[in-house]
């Protein structure tokens, strides 16, 4: 069963940009939490703390995302190495008018991380795959 993981954020009058829709700076960091929340999930049961950015891929805004609006993410485990983990994020974004519709989308790799004996975050071989 695939790793799955949902983060939602409402989009607030200080996330807009210039030209009055949702700065795409804002809306790539809410990406990387939810990245790191469905990391979170796939690592249960192993000594990682987490999991750090590697590289954030192929992002692509679909849609404008307005004030008042909420941002829905839904992050997937596609593909697991010795250290690194790929998640797909579809963002959907709703307003009280619409139904929700894909705003954006990306694949974000992150990469696992413990602590080691001198307090230091290092890689770490979390031994799971998809």
């Amino acid at each position: 069963m695939p790793i799955t993981a949902t983060y939602s954020q409402l989009v607030m009058p200080d996330h807009i940009n210039n030209v009055g829709t949702l700065f795409g700076g804002q809306l790539v960091s809410w990406m990387d939490l939810a990245a790191a929340k469905t990391c979170y999930r796939f690592l249960k049961g192993t000594k990682a703390w987490g999991a750090v950015t590697k590289v954030i891929q192929e992002v692509e805004f679909n849609e404008p995302i307005e004030a008042g609006e909420w941002v829905t993410f839904n992050g997937t485990v596609t593909n697991a190495g010795k250290t690194s983990i790929t998640v797909k994020i579809d963002a959907f974004a709703e307003s009280r008018q619409e139904e929700k519709r894909l705003a954006c989308t990306a694949r974000i790799v992150m990469v696992a991380v413990c602590e080691d004996d001198q307090g230091n975050f290092v890689k770490f071989e979390h031994g799971k795959t998809v």
